[in-house]
């Protein structure tokens, strides 16, 4: 093997891990929204998880992948532990799918129609079909679809690169002694562990062993060990993405690495006794592309079979790995490593932005109702729930930030502008809760109320503004649009109740009905309550915009209101609902 054999090797193996990563990355975003509904349907059920870990990892490729999802869906709350264990389990049996796929590139035949078969025959066809879509289709869907099939390409082309470069080295005898050593079981298992460590991807280091079976000097009892050890290898990636999460997402990381070591050191233990009281001569025999899948599928299959039944063990040992803090630990609502998936992580962004709308909501009906009884209790509700939705506003803004600078979408673009939108309304909402309370506490304070006929337009007002509150809530939760065009005539009427109410007040005072001081609290109180029915038609706007895909509001909210034949009518009933 010459020196220019070892660089061919070594683009080879660069092709072949740049196109898993790039085939992985694509399919990733490619599947993003079904994982979400596949994720999201997920029981309790151990078959379910096992099904849905080997699809999900079959799908995009990368068990490492699966579980980094996994460990970040645990830290969110998204899943429980004893959910993530099963899931688990059936990805490292999904991930054996790409070391069939290697496996095509060993056919042999006479025959054209077997010879189709082999990804060297139709490789380049599929890499013109996703050139062609990626350069020159717009859509998203396409482009990814594009580098899908580029991926698929490159890592065939790397593969048959690197088994080309490398079946020189069946003539250096130190080559074959070399992995003479790595029929010593611990020492494969060891160089299996090592060498996926560093590249991250069981995928990956089973590939890079399918090259090597060309030289011939790979036999069967080397590599036995040797994937026995990939599988604990691979478990880095989620260690390494488990360093700052909470207990449970370091349980569901040590949940991988505990199937992991536990069966290997079972099965190995059995491979070692067979071979010392049968020694099979399949061992001593070169192990091809097919037999390298074969023993990958094996193995895992194997280890899930063995821990399947005992998952509730497997809990309770990861339990007591790591053990419960001191301190109680909160889910982290918004993880990291869900970035790596941007549609999953835009998912759980909105999920969040739900919980802020129900807090802010809340907070402004308590607010609504400490004018005609106030506790010092709902008082500080009301203050907490502002406080929090200053918070959600600040980390689901900064998250809905990395999520858009990520690969998404066109559609998921669209979707993450109007959250970003609609939490900063949602905030405002929870601001004026604060002013209706302070309102309440100044009236309360001062010793000051209203007078019978001012309590009375008070109350057709705040139900007037509950029932925007509901609409806009209804149609942000549901992405709605018939709810959504229901906000806009109903905040329109609030508009004119307000100045309804303003002058009627004005003329209760000039009647010397009502003070002055009460005047003041009463127009703070209109103004506050009529901003609230703006943010609402905002919120409405942002839901019509996303399902139109439009980004201008104020466009959005003009034909609500000029081209919309139901507008009129809305507007009507609603002015004779809430006629004082």
């Amino acid at each position: 093997m010459s020196i220019f054999d070892f660089l061919t090797m070594i683009g080879g193996l660069c092709l072949f891990l740049f196109g898993m990563s790039l085939m992985g990355q694509a399919l990733e975003r490619r599947a993003g929204r079904e994982l979400k509904i596949v994720l999201g349907k997920l029981t309790g059920s151990k078959a379910a998880g096992l099904l849905t870990g080997l699809g999900v990892t079959a799908i995009i490729q990368s068990s490492s992948a699966t579980t980094v999802m996994v460990v970040g869906f645990v830290n969110s709350g998204i899943m429980t532990l004893r959910q993530s264990i099963h899931v688990i389990m059936g990805a490292n049996i999904g991930t054996t799918v790409t070391a069939w796929i290697l496996s095509l590139a060993g056919i042999d035949s006479g025959n054209m129609w077997v010879q189709l078969l082999k990804p060297s025959s139709f490789t380049p066809i599929l890499a013109l079909v996703g050139i062609i879509f990626y350069m020159f289709c717009k859509a998203d869907k396409k482009k990814d679809t594009g580098l899908i099939l580029l991926g698929f390409a490159t890592l065939m082309f790397g593969m048959e690169t690197m088994s080309g470069a490398v079946s020189g080295l069946k003539d250096i005898p130190e080559f074959g002694q070399m992995f003479l050593m790595f029929t010593n079981p611990v020492l494969g298992v060891l160089v299996g562990a090592i060498v996926t460590a560093i590249i991250q991807s069981s995928s990956a280091s089973v590939g890079i062993l399918q090259a090597l079976t060309s030289t011939g000097a790979v036999s069967y009892g080397a590599a036995v060990p040797i994937i026995m050890g990939q599988n604990i290898g691979t478990c880095v990636t989620a260690l390494i993405s488990s360093v700052g999460a909470n207990k449970n997402a370091k349980r569901a990381a040590m949940v991988h690495l505990s199937f992991n070591v536990i069966g290997t050191a079972v099965w190995l233990t059995v491979y070692c006794i067979i071979k010392a009281v049968f020694a099979p001569a399949i061992l001593e025999a070169s192990a091809s592309l097919l037999g390298i899948a074969v023993i990958h599928s094996v193995f895992n299959v194997l280890c899930t079979l063995l821990l399947f039944p005992f998952g509730d063990l497997l809990e309770k040992l990861v339990c007591r790995l790591v053990p419960d803090s001191k301190e109680k630990e909160k889910a982290n609502e918004l993880d990291e490593r869900l970035l790596a998936t941007p549609s999953l992580a835009l998912a759980q962004s909105r999920a969040v932005a739900v919980k802020m709308a129900d807090c802010a909501v809340n907070a402004l009906r308590k607010s609504l109702l400490s004018i005609e009884k106030y506790t010092p209790g709902a008082a500080d509700e009301i203050r907490q729930a502002e406080s929090k939705c200053d918070t959600y506003k600040d980390i689901l803004g900064t998250y809905l930030i990395k999520v858009s600078s990520s690969k998404l979408s066109q559609e998921e673009s669209e979707e993450a502008t109007a959250l970003l939108k609609v939490i900063g309304d949602y905030e405002r909402i929870s601001d004026h809760a604060v002013n209706i309370l302070e309102s309440a506490e100044e009236l309360r304070d001062k010793k000051l109320s209203l007078t019978q006929d001012a309590m009375k337009e008070y109350k057709v007002m705040a139900k007037a503004v509950d029932e925007v509150l509901t609409l806009a809530q209804t149609a942000f939760v549901r992405s709605d649009m018939e709810t959504a065009s229901r906000v806009e005539p109903l905040e329109q009427v609030i508009d004119g109740l307000k100045e309804q109410l303003r002058t009627d007040h004005i003329l209760r005072m000039q009647k010397g009905k009502c003070s002055v001081e009460v005047g003041f609290v009463w127009s703070d109180l209109l103004t506050n309550m009529e901003r609230v029915s703006d943010h609402c038609s905002n919120i409405a706007g942002c839901v019509i915009d996303n399902a139109e895909h439009t980004l201008n509001l104020h466009e959005t909210l003009k034909k609500a209101k000029t081209g919309n034949d139901g507008y009129q009518s809305a507007y009507q009933a609603y002015m004779q609902k809430y006629d004082v």
